[in-house]
């Protein structure tokens, strides 16, 4: 039987597809739900990485140089090119993340969205002028590109976390380069494909696979001025030390543990399926998933029976069949490490009242782990603490709002939390004293639109300035004010100060 040889992905780099000319070695890219080799992804090394930052250090003068409008316009057209390819990327992302199809086309029409609220910059790039701030002297604040952008990315979202960083970045002036997650980079190569066919000037956007010489590479390199990042809580901290230390701006998205808490009056049948939804969706590798359910009073009655009998009825496989409801997690390791913490949830006490441990979606090579949900959980518990990544649910049960609340607020994460309820005083107050930095209501996942920020808090989030929303345009911008006087006005030369 002849051998088919295995597509080894290039970088993009100066404007053109550029094969890693200093790579340490390689990598499969594998499929989760089947095992089969994709493709395999160069282990760039610094001199690809010195290359890109050449690239986009050379492109900068002149992107700058074009006006808000135009830089506009090519994310316009990018739009366009992307919505006319948004079925293909949905499949690549269900192909080599393992998410349904369901999943991966709500991710895409995310990433289009990102374009779209960049489209915005002619506006949200404005700056502030006060007229005769004393006689005949004006103020201004005016922003300006902060210079070469870097972005680190995860494996969860492989179309639409890349691009919580990339319109933003070249709609605001800067240029930019992406490294994408080595376990899913196949999708970003779609998207690079029609950032090409813009015909931006080269090195206005760069791409540069690897693992960790690059990452590190980027925390260092003296050409970077900026660094986004999206990962784990432990390394997100070790980016946002080592980059700030060299002198770069940071933003650093950590992990989560997020809590659903479920009120007596909560109409069940709808907050069954947004928990169900935000524990279960995508496997359970979303920052933003509802890894902890915490029902106050008599709420532990009427939830768990309708809850443990839909997430039974949940159908595990391949993401590509329709019919299916939860796919694989990323790779076997992860879901060796899922089981484990189920294991280790159960020998601490916990009861598990659903196991997804055997579960195979018919495919013994795919790396799959079931829905599961684990009641009886103390907060004291490891699983209650840290995050698992996978599809498994803790429940704990509580008496009061007041206690729910110091549940919620004794996490180290401060990412996302929701309130299932009918009281419009139970939410007011939840929303007020709770810590996390996105808050929904009767909503299962609390992610914001594009138009708003990615608002983590506490170990979620090392930083300034959110993702996306305004605060994207915070991040890609640097504010330069200018006091002006003209002596040729023919109004009198004034003063530099206030007049008393």
């Amino acid at each position: 039987m002849a051998v088919t040889a295995t597509r080894l992905l290039d970088n993009y780099i100066d404007g053109d597809w550029t094969p890693a000319r200093a790579a340490t070695g390689e990598l499969d890219v594998t499929r989760p739900a089947t095992g089969e080799v994709l493709a395999r992804v160069p282990l760039s090394g610094a001199p690809d990485l010195d290359d890109a930052v050449r690239a986009a250090r050379d492109a900068l003068p002149e992107w700058r140089a074009v006006s808000t409008i135009a830089r506009a316009r090519k994310l316009f057209e990018l739009r366009e090119r992307l919505v006319a390819r948004s079925d293909e990327m949905a499949r690549s992302v269900t192909t080599e993340m393992g998410k349904t199809l369901v999943d991966a086309r709500a991710e895409v029409a995310r990433m289009i969205e990102m374009v779209e609220a960049a489209t915005a910059v002619p506006t949200t790039m404005q700056g502030r002028i006060l007229e005769d701030v004393s006689r005949n002297i004006d103020a201004e604040t005016i922003r300006q590109p902060v210079g070469v952008c870097a972005a680190i990315v995860p494996f969860n979202f492989p179309a639409m976390v890349p691009f919580w960083f990339l319109p933003f970045a070249i709609a605001c002036g800067n240029t930019f380069i992406l490294k994408p997650s080595e376990q899913v980079p196949m999708t970003q190569q779609i998207a690079f494909e029609e950032l090409h066919a813009l015909g931006l000037p080269p090195g206005v956007v760069n791409l540069v696979n690897g693992s960790r010489e690059v990452v590190e590479g980027i925390l260092d390199h003296p050409g970077i001025d900026a660094v986004s990042f999206v990962g784990s809580a432990p390394v997100a901290r070790i980016v946002y030390e080592r980059a700030a230390k060299a002198g770069k701006r940071v933003q650093a998205l950590g992990g989560a543990k997020n809590h659903m808490v479920v009120m007596p009056d909560a109409v069940i049948d709808k907050t069954v399926e947004g928990i169900i939804g935000s524990a279960f969706g995508a496997a359970g590798q979303r920052c933003m998933a509802g890894s902890v359910v915490v029902t106050v009073g008599d709420a532990h009655e009427q939830l768990m029976p309708p809850l443990v009998s839909a997430s039974r009825e949940l159908r595990v496989g391949d993401g590509l069949d329709e019919d299916n409801d939860v796919g694989p997690v990323i790779s076997c390791t992860a879901r060796d490490r899922i089981r484990e913490w189920i294991a280790r949830g159960e020998a601490s006490g916990a009861k598990v009242v659903l196991d997804g441990r055997s579960a195979d979606g018919g495919e013994p090579s795919g790396s799959y782990v079931g829905p599961t949900i684990l009641d009886e959980v103390s907060t004291e518990m490891d699983i209650a603490q840290q995050e698992v990544f996978g599809p498994v649910l803790c429940v704990i049960s509580v008496p009061s709002l007041d206690e729910a609340i110091r549940v919620v607020n004794s996490s180290r994460f401060g990412n996302g939390t929701s309130i299932f309820t009918e009281s419009g005083s139970s939410f007011r107050r939840y929303r007020h004293e709770v810590q996390a930095g996105m808050v929904g209501v009767n909503i299962g996942v609390a992610a914001p639109v594009a138009f708003f920020p990615f608002s983590g808090w506490k170990d979620s989030f090392l930083g300034d300035v959110h993702a996306h929303g305004t605060d994207a345009v915070e991040f890609y911008t640097r504010k330069k004010t200018v006091t002006s006087r003209w002596f040729s006005s023919g109004q009198g030369s004034g003063t530099y100060f206030v007049e008393r």
